[in-house]
């Protein structure tokens, strides 16, 4: 089993997709070990560390990377399977901003009425309860949250020597903010440039769908992501696979056409799979289908299209990479 590990330094860490040369060259089949640093480069510690004070705009929402994969070439497929994603500290944070968020006015929605406060919430993390602790700032109640850890941002790097921020989700993949991110899932992402340049960060401790505030439950974290690459095999946007279900990605503004791109992006593939005409695919997806929202906050608007596998037959997608990289992980969490 081929395991690398890397703990990158702060200077180290990337705050855009493309644009950056590689940490480091993997062969497929590698398992990576990587820590992630949260959205806020660790800057924000306590209630007090109010973002626009302690951090540097706009170097927000760092990433760990990028990875070379050895052979990956544009129209090839990377699978990055999550292994495992467990809370590097025993806390984490969360936050409002002026000006950002689902319901508050933006540089792009004009609004008289005055912005939000800043306001910082510290969570206590008990990864051996398996719980987030929230404690309001303007009262007493308290509560324990199931911890749910995902990661916000994942992706490779843009073609056409382009590079984007990673708050912006794009067909590259990016700030996606997707609770679907979670170990025992594996994400597909189409091949840009040689190498794929993939890279990894915000790691959220639990989030809900929408990220309606702007911020998740913002954590540290040690990821495991065991790593193929699906020669030949091109991937139009961001995909993502669990053992029950098949999920397509689709991120711009306004959030109907990223709504449009998923679920127009999940049906053709529904399509192929299963060799029906567009438009029974088009009428099946319609009717087992959900919808699962990413994030409604950030440069672009991230929408998911999700079915269960066994209504188009259990179909193996990318040469059933999704299974051998699950029974990869799973080989190497019992060795561990």
């Amino acid at each position: 089993m081929n395991v690398v590990s890397y703990r990158p330094a702060l200077e180290e860490l990337s705050y855009t997709f493309g644009g950056r040369p590689a940490v480091g060259r993997i062969q497929p089949g590698t398992i990576v070990e990587m820590y992630t640093e949260d959205c806020f480069g660790g800057r924000v510690r306590s209630v007090d560390d109010l973002p626009s004070s302690v951090c540097d705009f706009p170097y927000l929402n760092p990433v760990t990377g990028p990875f070379h994969v050895e052979g990956a070439e544009p129209g090839d497929t990377l699978a990055l399977h999550f292994v495992s994603i467990e809370p590097a500290r025993d806390w984490a944070v969360s936050a409002t901003f002026p000006h950002f968020g689902a319901l508050t006015g933006t540089h792009t929605t004009a609004m008289l009425t005055p912005p939000l406060d800043e306001v910082v919430w510290r969570y206590d993390i008990d990864v051996e309860k398996g719980v987030a602790r929230y404690h309001a700032r303007r009262g007493d109640f308290t509560m324990e949250l199931p911890l749910d850890p995902m990661h916000g941002t994942v992706g490779v790097a843009p073609g056409a020597s382009e590079a984007r921020m990673t708050i912006t989700p794009d067909a590259h993949g990016g700030n996606m903010d997707t609770p679907e991110l979670r170990a025992g899932v594996t994400v597909y992402l189409g091949v840009n440039v040689e190498g794929g340049l993939f890279a990894v960060g915000d790691g959220h401790a639990r989030q809900g769908h929408g990220e309606v505030c702007g911020t998740a439950v913002e954590a540290a974290m040690n990821t495991v992501v065991a790593v193929e690459l699906i020669k030949g095999v091109s991937t139009p946007w961001p995909r993502l696979e669990d053992d029950e279900h098949l999920m397509s990605t689709g991120s711009a503004r306004p959030l109907e056409d990223a709504f449009r791109i998923s679920q127009h992006d999940l049906v053709t593939w529904a399509a192929d799979l299963t060799g029906l005409d567009t438009l029974d695919a088009y009428q099946l997806v319609s009717q087992i289908g959900e919808a699962p929202v990413g994030n409604v906050c950030d440069t672009n608007y991230t929408m998911l299209a999700k079915v269960p596998k066994a209504y188009l037959g259990r179909p193996d997608v990318y040469e059933s990479a999704h299974g051998r990289l699950r029974d990869l992980g799973r080989r190497y969490l019992a060795e561990r």
